[in-house]
């Protein structure tokens, strides 16, 4: 039942990422000749239209094939015959819906459970922040300059610190305070604390639950562009990376914990899918809306045979990688 549920969660991923495409391709009466779900082996298909729609074998993503998007067509509806700026719109589309989707299931959690807020509830006695003077009700404002709007901007400027002394602004009954507040070392959970605890907005309204969305999907999009500037400089682990098995079985595993915690875990997913979509690498949705960006700026088609060899190398690059990642998962599996 939890392998079901986290298939079904991922495969929702897939349908809004695919539907963004699609959506924005028929705003610009492009053609679409297929709607895919899973790729392989086709198990069903329904033809309406110009289109069919298909579930394939393998739940490993999915894609939208419209006419003119992997060769020439002469059709004006074809794809290869839009404006620059129209196929930048189909592109960015998926990622961008995948973004929305984040924001729309954040907020449904926030909703129901509320969340927590940069409001100290509570402090460890004789811990950093107490020693430093902050007290229960302090909110925290900035963290060595940077803003801080969600608890998540909170501890990432910790984790972030590594043990370097933070300078903390914040609000005290309407009078902003300034503490400088050096991490220690928690041997039992194996990171750098202050001592302090977070608030919780227990029955936000509608609006503070979107900004809320809007605001955790921003954090996790800075903190996924700080892993990638991690392991450009190689210093990530083969323990950082999973593939499609890994993602099946931490989702089984976080189905247990209920609806609202594989939500959760679903958002988390959908912004990993959106970022990783929009990376400018060939046969990416991001290689693509760089190539669409040059030639809206410089007025000038691109080579579309080259460019097919670029892309066909790029996607074996990236078939590759899944593979590896994918072996990984079997060889090196997570244990709960």
């Amino acid at each position: 039942m939890y392998i079901v549920a986290a298939i079904l969660a991922f495969g929702i991923l897939v349908v809004i990422h695919e539907f963004g495409h699609f959506i924005m391709a028929k705003a610009n009466n492009v053609k679409v000749e297929e709607f895919s779900i899973g790729m392989g082996p086709k198990i069903v298909g329904v033809k309406k239209g110009d289109t069919e729609y298909l579930i394939k074998a393998l739940p490993i993503g999915g894609y939208v094939r419209m006419l003119g998007d992997e060769g020439k067509s002469s059709e004006p509806r074809a794809f290869n015959n839009k404006k620059p700026l129209q196929k930048l719109s189909i592109v960015a589309a998926g990622p961008i819906m995948n973004f929305i989707l984040a924001i729309v299931l954040f907020g449904i959690v926030a909703s129901i459970k509320g969340f927590y807020i940069p409001v100290i509830s509570k402090l460890e006695k004789n811990q950093p922040a107490e020693i430093a003077g902050l007290k229960a009700g302090d909110k925290i404002i900035k963290v060595n300059q940077d803003k801080i709007v969600s608890w998540d901007d909170f501890v990432t400027s910790v984790y972030n610190a590594n043990g370097k002394p933070l300078n903390i602004v914040y609000d005290r009954n309407g009078s902003q305070k300034v503490a400088n507040v050096t991490p220690v070392m928690d041997k039992t959970q194996n990171k750098y604390i202050v001592g302090v605890y977070p608030s919780i907005l227990e029955k936000p309204t509608i609006g503070q639950s979107i900004s809320y969305g809007f605001i955790e999907t921003k954090t996790l999009i800075t903190q996924t562009f700080g892993f990638f500037k991690t392991l450009f400089k190689g210093k990530a682990s083969y323990n950082d990376f999973g593939g499609p098995i890994t993602i099946f079985k931490v989702s089984s595993e976080v189905a247990k914990q209920g609806i609202l915690a594989l939500t959760s875990f679903a958002a988390f997913i959908s912004v990993q899918l959106a970022v990783f979509n929009i990376i400018p690498f060939p046969a990416l949705d991001g290689g693509y809306i760089l190539l669409f960006l040059i030639e809206s700026i410089t007025g000038k088609k691109l080579d579309e045979n080259k460019l097919g060899v670029i892309n066909y190398i790029g996607f074996a690059i990236l078939m590759t990688l899944m593979v590896l990642v994918t072996i990984k998962d079997i060889l090196y599996p997570i244990n709960f």
